[in-house]
């Protein structure tokens, strides 16, 4: 089942379940640490900070990079978290 941000985000509200939604990085500066991913559904780009990445060692994300992860919200809106190259 593909699900939307806005479904995702309407879980998370009333704490449901995580949803994992894939996607693929708009654009990522790793000097500023943070960047925007592009869900696959086509939905609004969701905004990604590199304390999301897991993984070991250095964290960061490529562009172009098809990644997973699920929405938190953020100070300004949806934000990715556990976000995990695919």
């Amino acid at each position: 089942m593909k699900l939307s941000i806005a479904l995702a985000h309407a879980y998370l509200l009333i704490g449901v379940m995580a949803v994992k939604l894939r996607g693929q990085v708009k654009w990522f500066n790793e000097s500023k640490g943070f960047g925007f991913i592009t869900p696959s559904d086509g939905s609004k780009d969701v905004f990604v900070h590199f304390s999301a990445i897991q993984g070991n060692g250095f964290q960061t994300l490529a562009e172009g990079q098809n990644v997973e992860f699920e929405i938190q919200d953020g100070a300004k809106g949806p934000a990715a978290v556990n976000v995990v190259v695919i």
